[in-house]
C-alpha cells in the first residue's frame, strides 16, 4: 500500500513533469510560429519580385516542411557529432548533412571557403599589428 507521502510525491513530480512538457510544447509552438512568419515573408518578397501570389495553404505547407526538415538535419547534425565523440557540431558535419543535394553542398562548401578565407585574414592581420607592436617596443 503507498504511504501518503510517496502517493504527494508522485503526484509533485507529475505536476512538474507536465509544467516541463508544457513549457517544451509552448517552444515548439514559438519556433513553428517564427518559422511561419520568416517563410510567409520569404513567400511575400518572392511573389512581389516576380508578380505571383502564394496562397495561405501553400505558405503553411512551405513552412511545415522546412520545419521538418530543419528537424531532420539537427538529429542527422547531432549524431555525426555523437559518431565522433565529439559535444559540439563542426563544418564536417554540416557538409556531410548536406550530401544528400549537390546545389546546398556546393553552396555550403563555397560559404565554408569563404568563412575559411576570411578567418584567415583576419589571423594574418592580427599577426601584423602584434609583429609591429614588438617592433616599437624593441626600439
Amino acid at each position: 500500500m503507498l504511504s501518503t507521502t510517496s502517493c504527494l510525491a508522485n503526484v509533485n513530480c507529475r505536476e512538474k513533469m507536465a509544467t516541463a512538457m508544457d513549457e517544451e510544447e509552448r517552444k515548439l509552438q514559438r519556433l513553428k510560429a517564427a518559422v511561419h512568419y520568416t517563410v510567409g515573408r520569404l513567400c511575400q518578397n518572392i511573389g512581389e519580385d516576380h508578380q505571383k501570389e502564394f496562397s495561405r495553404q501553400v505558405i503553411a505547407a512551405i513552412a511545415e516542411t522546412t520545419f521538418r526538415q530543419c528537424d531532420i538535419f539537427a538529429k542527422d547534425l547531432e549524431a555525426f557529432a555523437r559518431h565522433a565523440k565529439r559535444n559540439t557540431v563542426s563544418v564536417e558535419d554540416v557538409k556531410l548533412t548536406a550530401r544528400r543535394s549537390t546545389a546546398l553542398s556546393n553552396f555550403i562548401q563555397r560559404k565554408s571557403e569563404e568563412i575559411g578565407n576570411a578567418n584567415q585574414e583576419q589571423r594574418d592581420a592580427r599577426k601584423k599589428i602584434a609583429g609591429k607592436r614588438k617592433n616599437k617596443e624593441m626600439v
